[in-house]
């Protein structure tokens, strides 16, 4: 399953993001708890945190972390009727 957010930056552009099954897994090895408890226990923290993961591993520049939040204005989860469709299956294995 991918999520897209939506990024606005303090200077007034902006981007999207998306988070997928790496960045999923990435988020539940570092803060040792399940993406399920997202719908439970919503942390800003952690929705920037995906927004992040998605861009730095589409984009090798994007700078750490704390470097990077201390640059974004809002970010926002876009909803699934957002998402597009995959074109081709997946492959599988």
């Amino acid at each position: 399953m991918r999520q897209r957010f939506n990024i606005t930056y303090l200077d007034g552009t902006s981007t999207t993001a998306v988070a997928g099954l790496a960045d999923q897994v990435a988020f539940e090895r570092e803060f040792n708890k399940s993406i399920a408890e997202l719908a439970s226990s919503f942390r800003i923290t952690d929705i920037c945190w995906l927004a992040w993961h998605g861009l730095k591993r589409a984009n090798s520049t994007i700078p750490d972390f704390d470097t990077w939040i201390d640059t974004v204005d809002s970010v926002e989860v876009a909803d699934d009727e957002d998402m597009a469709p995959l074109e081709t299956a997946a492959p599988i294995g």
